[in-house]
């Protein structure tokens, strides 16, 4: 029989539930829990865990009440609810990532990232998303070389320089430019700039499109940034007889530069998955596109959509693979991200 631990604590002995105990009870929740499924109609992966989870909580909760006491039954309950809760919520991740990588990885070889969609069919085997990715690469550097001077420029007006109601209106505008949905700024790029100028559908046109949505992500993650630096550094700057400009661009910016960084990447994840605003600016094209001015161009986010779409296996496959590759890019973009910060970090 699993005896019960009494550490001393302030010169008083309390009692506590073993580690054994409490694997011991997981293991019996978790039989118990699939008794319960194979006499009733429940089924289903994730109705198994929330139904674990569930008896578990319980069953811990009154065991360490008998045992431990009302506090640490409390304790103990609030504690594996987090746990529990920070795992159901990365559940869906992993298992998503898990399925991209088991279905992309069947094309994911240099034929894909070598070749385009010219002259393949709809039930052809070859092919690959080399436009697309070149499309993607363009577009979104195009529009993070527009959105961010842009973007840091107004967050440090409105932080450094803004007072009164202009300052309050750019916040409110910056608001409401958050939740603006993809499509809006699609549908405002294709009536000005196509339509009503007469440029036509290009990557450059899909870059606008983009820059609108990363645009007030950059300005409200750089303008919190900013706040956070302390004003003790400015003072002390501009102390010693420093301009306002020259403080804002050699202490106030590099202090707050890690956090400026990340939420460029914020919003270049953000921009780089979405597929409505290219679809109508763009308008792909299953050729390499070696500019974004030359035409319409595809992208990974415009090409996944295609191939999906798609009743044939092999187009299918390829989307896959895409999807698999928009993730791998982003991923390398945040890793290069981190990089750099860290270094300019070490560097001062």
């Amino acid at each position: 029989m699993t005896s019960v631990r009494t550490p001393v604590i302030g010169g008083l002995q309390q009692a506590a539930l073993p580690r054994r105990a409490v694997a011991g009870l997981a293991a019996a929740v978790v039989a118990v829990t699939a008794l319960l499924f194979s006499v009733t109609d429940l089924q289903g992966t994730a109705g198994f865990v929330v139904v674990a989870t569930l008896l578990h909580l319980a069953a811990q909760t009154v065991l360490s009440r008998v045992v431990e006491g009302p506090r640490r039954a409390a304790d103990r309950l609030v504690t594996t609810a987090v746990v529990a809760a920070f795992l159901l919520a990365l559940a869906p991740l992993v298992s998503v990532l898990l399925y991209t990588l088991q279905n992309g990885l069947e094309r994911f070889d240099w034929d894909f990232f070598y070749r385009s969609l010219r002259s393949i069919g709809a039930r052809d085997a070859g092919g690959g998303a080399n436009h697309a990715i070149v499309g993607t690469l363009q577009q979104v550097g195009l529009a993070t070389l527009m959105s961010v001077p842009l973007g840091l420029l107004v967050a440090v007006y409105v932080v450094e320089y803004g007072r009164g109601r202009l300052a309050a209106t750019i916040r409110f505008f910056v608001d409401v430019m958050t939740g603006i949905p993809s499509i809006v700024a699609g549908l405002f790029v294709l009536s000005f700039w196509i339509l009503g100028l007469g440029f036509g559908y290009s990557g450059f046109a899909a870059a606008l499109a983009l820059t609108v949505l990363m645009l007030p992500v950059i300005v409200r993650s750089a303008e919190e940034m900013l706040k956070l630096v302390p004003n003790d550094l400015r003072e002390a700057s501009l102390a010693l007889g420093v301009p306002r400009w020259k403080t804002v661009v050699r202490i106030v910016l590099p202090t707050a530069l890690p956090g400026i960084v990340t939420g460029v990447m914020l919003a270049v994840a953000r921009v780089m998955g979405e597929t409505a605003p290219v679809l109508l600016t763009a308008f792909g094209a299953a050729s390499i596109v070696r500019t974004p001015f030359d035409g319409p161009q595809s992208s990974l986010p415009l090409f996944i959509y295609q191939e999906a779409a798609s009743p044939q296996q092999t187009a299918i496959d390829r989307a896959w693979t895409a999807a698999l590759t928009l993730i791998l890019v982003i991923m390398v973009l945040n890793l290069l991200a981190r990089l750099i910060t860290r270094r300019s970090k070490i560097g001062r």
